[in-house]
This record gives C-alpha cells, structure tokens and sequence, in this order.
C-alpha cells in the first residue's frame, strides 16, 4: 500500500468507509494492534456535523481509553442533566458507575470528529479526506473493497482492496443501502433539527433537557428540547421527536424548534439575532434497526447500523463502542486468518444490546401517544428518586454489580419484554 498516491490501485487489511465516531474508533484500535488499515471520509476534516454534541460518561470513557483525556480536559465539562417539565427542574448528576465517569463533556462534532480521526491516523491508519466509497467491490457474496472517487483535489480515487471492510459512513449509509442494508421500519426513527446560538449561559455546569415538547400550536409532541452548553459563548439548541408513530413522522421541526427558542426561559437570550445561522437536522434509525450488520467479509457499525439509543437519542457513545467491538472481531479474524471470526460481531451486539433495546423500542411506542408522554413526565417529575432511576436507565449506565431501584425497576420491565415476540 502507498497511501500517499491519491490514485491508483491499493490493498490494506481492513477499509473503513467513514471517518465519524465508529469508522475512526475501529480504525485507531486496529492501527493500534498493528494492522494495516485506510480510513476513507467523503468530506474533509474539519467537518460540520448535525448531532447535539454532548459526550455522556459511556462517550468519556471510550475516548479516554484511546488516549484522548488530555485532548477533552480541555473542552467544556459538565455535570449531569437538568430536567424540566411541567413548571418543575430537577438536576440530576450522573450516577456513579464502576468504570465511567461522574461527568460529560459538551464538544462540536466539527471539533471532535477531526480530533479521533486525526489520533487514529497518528495510530497507524491511512487517513483519506475528501474521497468517497462510490461502488463496492464484490466477490461471490464477499465484500472486498471499493471504488473511490475523489471529492477535492486532495482526494483518492481508483480502487482499494481489502481483506475486510467496516461499513461506517453514518445514518444515511449510502455505502450500507448499495450492498444491501435496509431499516426494520417497524423500529423507531428520530427526527432532530439543532442549531448554535451565542447565549449568557454559555457555561451551565448542566446539559438542559425539556420534556414537554410542543410545537406552535400547543401540541404536546413526543420528544423532548435540549441547550447544551460549549462554554465558548455558544450553546446547541435543538428538538428531537424519538416515535414509530405514522402520526408523527410528518412534523415540522423547524416550526418545533421555533415554538421550543420561544418556550425557554428569557435567560438563555435566543432570539433571531444571537443565532449563528441554520438550523439543520435529519433523521436517525435507532435501537439496531439497520441489517444485516455483518457478512462474510465485512461488518457495519455506529449510525450505520442503527446503533442509536431509543431512549435519548443517542448515538456518539454506541459508535466508539461498537467501533472497538469490530475492531477485537476483524483482530480475531486476521490474527487467526478465519472469516468465521466475523460472525461473533453479531453475538456480541445482541448480548450487549439486544434485551435493552428491546425494552427501549417499547418504550418509544408507549411515549408516542401523547397522554402517555404527559401522564409518564408529570408523574417523574414530582419524584427525585424516580428521575434519578430514569437517567439511570435512559443513558443506559446501569450497575452491573449491584441491584438498585433502577436495576430492579429495568429487570421487571426486561423480563417482560422477553416474553414478547422482538418487533
């Protein structure tokens, strides 16, 4: 391989199609582990990216363990969520977990995404910019590498070979629908629409979620508004709908996301004129939605595969850590010279995963009906305990060492979703 020829022909061992949270994480770890691997990224780094940016303890910790906490120390820390609904704010530190963090960081997808990539090319892997996976390269049913185009003059074209390849190029997976993937469209999709305005409160010690999402005409909508502070002037703003529901699928989030500027307090100063410009959004699969996420010579991760929290919204944390999970299977599989290893990739989401995003879909349908919703927030937020449970099980940091009241309240709700068909 001559990674610095930008045309021309190339082998690796592993092509990643998409530099963002999964394709960069799997990319460090296999370059860490001595691996020969190109990095592809349709755009070039410094990038924007539509995402709310607030890193939970699970993102924290997957970006330590690369190496990265010198490089977040220096970013805008917070604390936990501060919750609102109903005329009630309760502030919820994030609970403690063996091996996380108590505390979250809030940083620009344009400024994060381009500081993991940049460390897994430090690592080893060959970083691309500017150069777009347009056609796989098949063999029999095998996925062994793609035809690049390049996007800008210092982009690749020609083609890459590979003894496999990571599907990672994000919610629209352009690279995942022409092999194949589709979304379960019986599983839950989000709609989310952010945007960045200057604000006085700039540097909140807490992320700001509202639970009582409306749009212009007092509709209570299912879904919830955040301010998430980058303690640099700005603040991200946005509203997302999480629903299976048909009913909601045609909103107007634009119109949301206004109503939502006009509902938050005076405090905040959002107004037509501290905005920094438009908003934008799109939508997101969720609760592994997206199949199949592996084959005989390649896997799919991150927002690629549907990877995306039902509960919150998120996705950053589950694109690291599905990333590092591709990256201990493909390692597996090129120490041992065995594709097989591969179908481990799909064991191990499923074991991870599959029960709590069992339960996660369910609770998506249940909040879509909007009397669900109300009777579900004004009931949390007259309980401490009961939020402190929610936050527990919504960002997905239950203890596995001990059995608590969110513990318990998940496995009762868990083993009720056993005994249901998965849909």
């Amino acid at each position: 391989m001559n990674p610095t020829n930008p045309a021309g022909d190339h082998e690796c061992d592993v092509l990643v199609i998409g530099a963002g949270p999964s394709g960069s994480s799997c990319a460090y770890w296999l370059a860490k582990a001595g691996h020969d691997v190109i990095l592809v990224e349709r755009k070039a780094f410094p990038r924007e990216k539509t995402c709310g940016d607030g890193l939970t303890p699970r993102s924290v910790r997957q970006l330590q363990d690369m190496g990265l906490a010198q490089e977040l120390a220096a970013c805008h820390r917070y604390e936990g969520l501060r919750s609102h609904g109903f005329g009630r704010s309760l502030e919820l530190p994030w609970p403690a977990v063996p091996g996380l963090p108590r505390y979250g960081y809030v940083v620009t997808r344009k400024d994060l995404d381009a500081m993991v990539a940049d460390h897994a090319a430090k690592a080893g892997a060959a970083l691309w910019g500017h150069t777009e996976a347009a056609e796989a390269i098949m063999e029999g049913e095998s996925l062994r590498g793609a035809h690049l185009v390049a996007k800008g003059e210092d982009g690749h074209s020609g083609r890459v070979t590979a003894r496999y390849v990571v599907v990672a190029d994000g919610a629209n997976s352009r690279f995942g629908w022409s092999i194949g993937n589709q979304r379960n469209r019986a599983y839950p999709q989000g709609m989310a629409l952010r945007g960045y305005w200057t604000s006085p409160r700039h540097d909140e010690p807490w992320i700001d979620s509202w639970l009582d999402l409306r749009d212009q005409a007092g509709n209570a909508m299912p879904g919830y508004g955040w301010i998430f502070p980058l303690g640099d002037g700005r603040v991200n703003v946005g509203v997302g709908l999480l629903t299976t529901s048909a009913k909601w699928k045609g909103a107007n989030t634009t119109q949301m996301l206004e109503a939502f500027c006009g509902f938050v307090p005076k405090s905040w100063g959002l107004s037509p004129e501290t905005c920094l410009g438009p908003a934008t959004g799109g939508r997101l699969p969720m609760g592994l939605s997206v199949g199949p996420r592996s084959g005989p010579t390649h896997l799919v991760v991150g927002d690629a595969s549907g990877m995306i929290n039902p509960f919150n919204g998120e996705g950053i944390a589950y694109g690291y850590e599905t990333g590092r999970l591709a990256a201990v299977v493909l390692g597996q599989a090129l120490t041992s010279n065995d594709p097989g290893e591969l179908r481990e990739y799909e064991q191990r989401l499923q074991a991870e995963y599959g029960l709590y995003y069992r339960v996660a879909r369910a609770f998506v349908r249940a909040i879509s009906r909007p009397t669900v919703m109300r009777a579900c927030t004004l009931t949390g937020m007259q309980s401490r305990s009961l939020m402190e449970w929610l936050l527990r099980i919504m960002s997905n940091m239950l203890r596995p060492d001990e059995t608590g009241p969110a513990e318990a309240a998940y496995k009762a709700v868990a083993a009720l979703a056993r005994a249901k068909p998965a849909h």
